[in-house]
């Protein structure tokens, strides 16, 4: 599939924009007064952390080489 520059940048702006909102996430959940109660959100947050980061990555990569 084929976008335009403008599509990847506004992509990219939303994925930095939930990248931000799930690290505030994972902070409030591990400063809870018993995070080991949240470990699976945690996990969770940490895993869509590090898929954000890559299609992050690759779109950079895709907007550099236009």
């Amino acid at each position: 599939m084929k976008y335009i520059k403008e599509d990847l940048i506004e992509a990219k702006r939303q994925i930095n924009s939930t990248l931000h909102k799930l690290r505030e996430a994972i902070k409030t959940l591990e400063s809870k007064e018993n995070p080991k109660r949240y470990k699976s959100q945690i996990t969770l947050a940490k895993r869509r952390v590090k898929a954000f980061e890559i299609a992050n990555y690759l779109i950079e990569n895709e907007i550099k080489n236009r």
